[in-house]
């Protein structure tokens, strides 16, 4: 399969149904394979990544604002272990897996990756005293519906939720998305037993985010002969904000004992970002520099 011109990553929001519903549509393509290629990872480990940082997305874009955060812990038993995102408000996220195996041949679905016990928690700070957790066991090794459980046991909002991360035989990410639906106060009960069922009688979402297809696009797909109207449109990007200097700031914590024990075993240090894999190396006159300074 020739693989086209990646579109541009970004959401819209909309309302629908007589604005009876809220609708989150990411198109993430291009947000994935830097994820990949950041962690340089599996198409499984993609898929579990890539899912996570959607889904952490279409939460942090109906939660926060200004200059909030939010963080998302998935936390199972199986053998990737936790999966981390931060997002923000302006529509960027970062990750990781906590575990990388390097063989994955035993491991056919996503769910054993990830375990059939667990849970998930999510954190937002609202740059008050203290952030707010939420936590929920999980439900499922299907990420989707741990999110949306989230949602209706955590937060009160009823939602459905729908990810998809699209590989290719050459291991390449081809397009990348997800979906949120949430029913709005006093919203008739039959409506969203309607909508669950137009959810079901979908295609695969490998069908609805392709290549081309855009967030608008996909929007009209899930919501065939009804109207909607955009409320927001905005980019989206993997983006890590770690430098050379926080890092610094970090060795600055440790006892001058320690740094000096770098400088004489080992001639300097190299910190590696668990969120973006970028390494920082440290010469014994950085070191020597940050002891100074402490």
């Amino acid at each position: 399969m020739k693989v086209g011109k990646v579109l541009k990553d970004y959401l819209i929001k909309a309302l629908v149904n007589q604005s009876k519903f809220r609708v989150y549509v990411i198109k993430a393509t291009r947000l994935v394979n830097e994820a990949q290629k950041s962690h340089q990872l599996t198409p499984s480990a993609t898929q579990i990544l890539g899912e996570s940082l959607i889904a952490t997305l279409l939460l942090s874009t109906s939660m926060l604002k200004n200059d909030e955060m939010l963080t998302t812990r998935l936390i199972g038993n199986g053998p990737i272990g936790a999966v981390i995102a931060d997002a923000n408000a302006q529509g960027q996220v970062k990750g990781y897996l906590q575990n990388l195996p390097t063989d994955l041949t035993n491991y056919n679905k996503q769910s054993e990756l990830i375990g059939n016990q667990g849970r998930l928690s999510v954190t937002k700070d609202q740059k008050l005293a203290q952030p707010f957790t939420g936590e929920v066991p999980l439900i499922s090794g299907d990420i989707a519906q741990n999110y949306a459980y989230y949602l209706a046991k955590s937060e009160q909002i009823p939602a459905a939720i729908g990810l998809v991360v699209n590989i290719n035989a050459k291991q390449k990410v081809i397009s990348a998305g997800g979906f949120m639906i949430q029913a709005l106060p006093n919203t008739p009960t039959s409506d969203s037993e309607q909508i669950i069922q137009q959810i079901r009688q979908l295609p695969s979402l490998k069908r609805i985010f392709t290549i081309k297809s855009t967030p608008e696009m996909i929007l009209t797909k899930l919501f065939k002969q009804t109207d909607t109207k955009i409320l927001q449109k905005a980019p989206v990007e993997f983006h890590c904000d770690c430098s050379k200097a926080r890092f610094a700031r970090s060795l600055a914590g440790l006892d001058s004992k320690e740094l000096q024990a770098l400088i004489t075993e080992q001639h300097g240090a190299e910190t590696v970002c668990r969120f973006c894999g970028q390494a920082y190396q440290f010469t014994s006159t950085d070191l020597q520099k940050i002891i100074a300074e402490k």
